[in-house]
């Protein structure tokens, strides 16, 4: 990882139910990328790398983290909510729609610790993971998507989404296996 640039890690929408149509095969495919995610956040707050969860709100918009937490442990998602509870220090950004950017707070955020990497981490990476990297890139954030790191209902629509984010966005898609923090993002 380059020293000259700061960079965040933005974990999308692992705080999740999983109680709508599809969400069965979105938490079978969930549950291998969360042991790449908790290395991510290992790796990165070694480093000083803030840690930032961005998720949706489910409808429940009079509620705050704890009981967005709570709420979303009632559905299916519970195995991975269990493993992927954010930290005392750890960000977490309620957003209303599909982008972490949309009607969100995070781009100020983001500003105020000074972040011009982003690495996104996730799902759906064929919804709000691609909505996101589309966001940052327009903004003018370097990006790394780990292949690895993302998951979405099926595995064709996160190929789909990954053909869009490194094609038309520029990011780096390889895996933490192949990249590594020194070489995730190209200069």
């Amino acid at each position: 990882m380059k020293e000259d640039k700061k960079t965040a890690l933005l974990i999308i929408d692992m705080i999740n139910k999983m109680d709508f149509d599809g969400g069965n095969d979105l938490l079978e495919q969930t549950l291998p990328i969360t042991d790449t995610i908790l290395s991510l956040k290992e790796e990165g707050r070694s480093k000083g790398v803030p840690v930032i969860y961005v998720n949706d709100n489910f409808g429940l918009w009079q509620d705050n983290v704890p009981d967005l937490i709570e709420e979303c442990k009632q559905g299916i998602g519970r195995p991975v909510i269990e493993r992927m509870l954010p930290e005392e220090d750890d960000y977490f950004i309620i957003k209303p729609k599909h982008s972490g950017f949309f009607g969100t707070q995070l781009h100020i955020l983001l500003q105020q610790l000074g972040v011009e990497r982003l690495i996104l981490t996730g799902v759906a990476g064929n919804i709000c993971v691609l909505f996101t990297a589309n966001d940052a890139y327009m903004r003018g954030y370097d990006l790394w998507v780990p292949r690895d790191g993302v998951a979405s209902e099926c595995a064709e629509d996160n190929e789909n989404a990954f053909r869009i984010i490194e094609r038309s966005l520029s990011a780096n898609t390889g895996k933490t296996t192949e990249t590594g923090w020194d070489h995730a993002f190209y200069s």
